[in-house]
């Protein structure tokens, strides 16, 4: 895979597919996390004569046009973060947005591509229409690497100059230690609500770690899997038996999956709920599970001091109320003060460190949940996929 460095960008139009999808409220970017992710691969480019002609996305608008999910705030933003002006395209498409490329000298933010519904279908004529806008392309959109889209596959048909960003590049280097030489031992944590959702990298990484430590909701179904009381946890009873088949081949490869030895069991799932600390063998039936217990906590820090590579998805429980977020930020601060490798795979588990202002104490915070799930599930990325493709039809 090519890099940006690579890439001669001088006096060129640089495309530059970024993940620029921020949470918003009243119009202002409340996390400007991803932003910052990508400045450095802008900056680059300005550095070296290129002309950014930057696109993304930002929420599900369906297809339409919605003034709410407008990139304006993004490009208010950038002008900020780059110190000189970012102009906001009208559109990603049309007449009026290609004269506006064609004449700017300093960096172009599209407009939102899913305003379009053919960004998702990944529509040729639509890829065609952004292809001509960009001399070279640049994908450093990890968080949607995992999607053939438009802008992240169809439209790299007509580069002949592509390369991934330095976020890009950065992501698919530490994923892929994590896959090919991870320094032992190796401890993955996963949490969150689903079996379902990480059963697949379970699968795939049985053969690199040396460990798993399991909390969220998806230890319930582990734990009935093993003929445990869970009371009123969550538990997905159509992934029971799945769970049992991964916790014999984990036993059948000399791989430890532990579980909560106790939990912050709750009369309901919201605050002010009525909390007690039980243990995993007397669950009581008429309580759920919230968070893992101050003995769990204690074991998976101890796990996490003793490894040397560790990987992270999913809080431990419902973190985002107060009184059930101390197992996620155990987990948060047991990887700030490890000596190892620590890579976090985006979503809820970057806005537990962002909660315990630990963001800078891991070695790579990734940009894209979903994403790096999928990698780690030995699944090629569409996105990265394409800036190895040649070019078959290309327009420079």
């Amino acid at each position: 895979m090519r890099s940006l460095r690579d890439l001669d960008v001088r006096g060129k139009r640089v495309f530059v597919r970024a993940d620029l999808n921020v949470p918003l409220k009243d119009g202002r970017i409340t996390d400007a996390t991803r932003i910052d992710a990508t400045v450095p691969t802008i900056r680059f480019i300005l550095d070296h004569g290129g002309r950014p002609v930057i696109a993304s996305h930002l929420g599900r608008p369906k297809g339409k046009r919605t003034p709410e999910l407008s990139l304006a705030p993004v490009a208010t933003y950038l002008t900020g973060a780059l110190g000189r002006p970012v102009a906001l395209a009208p559109d990603c498409v049309g007449e009026a947005t290609e004269r506006l490329v064609a004449a700017a000298r300093d960096p172009v933010l599209l407009e939102n591509l899913r305003f379009h519904p053919e960004e998702e279908k990944n529509d040729p004529g639509f890829a065609l229409q952004l292809a001509r806008l960009g001399d070279v392309y640049v994908n450093d959109a990890f968080g949607a690497a995992h999607r053939a889209h438009a802008s992240t596959a169809g439209m790299t048909i007509h580069f002949r100059d592509k390369a991934a960003g330095f976020l890009l590049e950065r992501e698919v280097q530490f994923l892929s230690k994590l896959l090919a030489s991870p320094d032992a031992p190796f401890v993955a944590v996963l949490g969150g609500a689903k079996v379902s959702d990480k059963i697949g990298v379970i699968e795939n990484l049985l053969g690199r770690v040396q460990a798993f430590l399991i909390g969220g909701a998806m230890a319930y179904t582990f734990l009935r899997a093993e003929g445990k009381p869970v009371g009123r946890s969550r538990v997905e009873e159509d992934r029971i038996d799945v769970a049992r088949e991964s916790l014999a081949r984990a036993a059948e490869r000399g791989v430890r999956i532990l579980l909560p030895v106790d939990h912050v069991a709750a009369d309901k799932p919201e605050a002010g709920a009525q909390t007690r600390i039980v243990g995993a063998d007397d669950f009581p039936a008429d309580l759920l599970g919230v968070d893992i217990g101050p003995r769990t906590r204690e074991l998976y820090a101890a796990e996490i001091a003793r490894a040397r590579t560790v990987f992270w998805n999913g809080p431990m429980g419902i973190f985002e109320i107060d009184a059930f977020a101390e197992g996620t930020l155990a987990v948060a601060r047991a990887l700030a003060a490890s000596n190892g490798t620590t890579v976090v795979g985006g979503g809820d588990s970057i806005a537990a460190l962002a909660k315990a202002k630990l963001l800078d104490a891991v070695t790579h915070v990734s940009t894209g949940g979903g994403a790096s799930l999928e990698f780690l599930e030995g699944h090629e990325l569409p996105g990265v996929a394409a800036l190895d493709a040649p070019a078959t039809e290309p327009l420079h």
